[in-house]
């Protein structure tokens, strides 16, 4: 079936923010839908997004000139298109782009025809966007990383680093993860307002208190988990998402925290890093240096050995070519997963299969400006990822995505896997 036509409007992101919605319409009617997430805390290397930077319209961030892009040069370039065919179509995007970070028609526009163009295939030949996505293989219920408090970019710089998430490590099924994780969302909540540091939520739904010191904000999830009867560890770990490269200053070469007016070098923040998932049971860390810091890097993987998951998400921002780069020098263990990061749902599930072929573990993730689009719940089963990152438990454009993982759980009834925490026994 081919693709007769594509269009595009401007909707919204979580965060009040403009984006894209892409409609692929194909020869039969069928319709296919790509709703575009946007993040705030973006890497120095990932696919540039298209803005309009028209002070006169929505502040500068309208993006009217990449649906124009959409409508006057992506979608006659793809009519006539067999849309089964992902890898091609993404190759003609990319080709019709022409250039190496999606700049010129933007990564959004792209991100939104791909993503549209997968939904209208599934569709058309009746299948569940996993099922077509992974080619039926794909039965992998993900691990649940969910947000506890958010600071950094998320949260106005509340506190210096940007998540503080729960891992339930002693869940046997995924419906279990999100009980445990309910249980000490409730409890940090209530600590939070026995403390009156009860003040709100951050872009991804977290609590949004203030605190003296960064790790006070730890310690209080620690609490949480205690408190909701858990054992650390055991049954509720702690995960941290530390956006090393919003608190670097490459000319100086030093970490800051400003909550606490500290600077380190990269040797002083690798060591304390690496002292935070000594003292607390954390068993994720994402971002511990910066994306340009690779000595930084390096420093803290030999420090840590494989004691946890070490995360690279703006060091390697879904790019086959900087996985390579990291695989090769042994850095980290784990990459975060966002397909808007680099453009196409090719390249996204390429890098997925680079991650794993390598005997690391992908993360799917969502962005902090979100949409009530599933389609990264149906990526990490798709492609037996493992994990999911979206965000916290709270906000529909949260909600849609763990909701989803659990109505794609009762359509593969029986044939459905849930291994939890096991999944890490192929880095520790």
């Amino acid at each position: 079936m081919k693709i007769k036509n594509i269009d595009a409007i401007q909707i919204f992101d979580s965060r009040g923010n403009p984006t894209i919605e892409v409609e692929v319409e194909l020869e039969d009617g069928t319709k296919g839908y790509g709703l575009v997430p946007s993040g705030a805390s973006t890497g120095h290397y990932e696919a540039i997004e298209l803005r309009d930077n028209d002070p006169h319209k929505f502040n500068g961030m309208s993006v009217y000139k990449a649906i124009s892009n959409i409508k006057t040069e992506i979608a006659p370039y793809l009519k006539g298109v067999d849309v089964s065919d992902q890898e091609s179509v993404d190759e003609l995007l990319t080709s019709l782009d022409g250039t190496d970070n999606k700049s010129r028609l933007g990564s959004n526009a792209i991100c939104g025809v791909s993503m549209a163009v997968a939904k209208a295939a599934a569709k058309y030949f009746h299948e569940e966007l996993f099922e077509y996505l992974g080619n039926s293989q794909g039965n992998l219920i993900p691990l649940p990383e969910i947000q506890i408090i958010g600071g950094g970019a998320h949260a106005n710089r509340r506190i210096d680093i940007q998540d503080i998430l729960l891992i339930a490590t002693g869940a046997h099924t995924y419906e279990e993860a999100l009980e445990i994780t309910f249980n000490v969302h409730r409890a940090a909540g209530n600590l939070l307002k026995s403390r009156n540091n009860y003040y709100g939520v951050a872009d991804e739904g977290g609590y949004w208190p203030a605190f003296d010191r960064n790790e006070d904000a730890i310690q209080l999830v620690l609490d949480a988990i205690e408190i909701a009867g858990y054992q650390p560890v055991k049954e509720a770990s702690i995960s941290l998402d530390v956006a090393a490269g919003e608190i670097y200053s490459s000319n100086e070469n030093i970490y800051r925290f400003k909550l606490e007016n500290r600077t380190f070098s990269s040797q002083e923040f690798a060591e304390e890093m690496s002292r935070w998932c000594s003292k607390y049971p954390i068993i994720s860390i994402e971002d511990p240096m910066a994306d340009s810091d690779w000595e930084g890097w390096k420093i803290f993987s030999k420090l840590t050995g494989k004691k946890l998951q070490i995360v690279g998400d703006d060091l390697f921002t879904t790019n086959v070519k900087r996985i390579q780069k990291g695989i090769k020098a042994g850095i980290a263990n784990s990459v975060l997963i966002k397909p808007n990061q680099i453009g196409t749902i090719t390249e996204t599930i390429n890098a997925i299969k680079l991650t794993q072929n390598a005997g690391w573990l992908p993360i799917i993730s969502a962005r902090s400006g979100e949409t009530e689009d599933a389609f990264i719940s149906h990526l990490a089963v798709a492609t037996n990822a493992g994990q999911l990152k979206v965000g916290s438990l709270t906000r529909g454009e949260r909600t849609s995505k763990w909701n989803e993982i659990l109505r794609i759980e009762r359509d593969l009834k029986g044939e459905a896997k849930f291994i939890g925490a096991k999944i890490y026994e192929k880095i520790f």
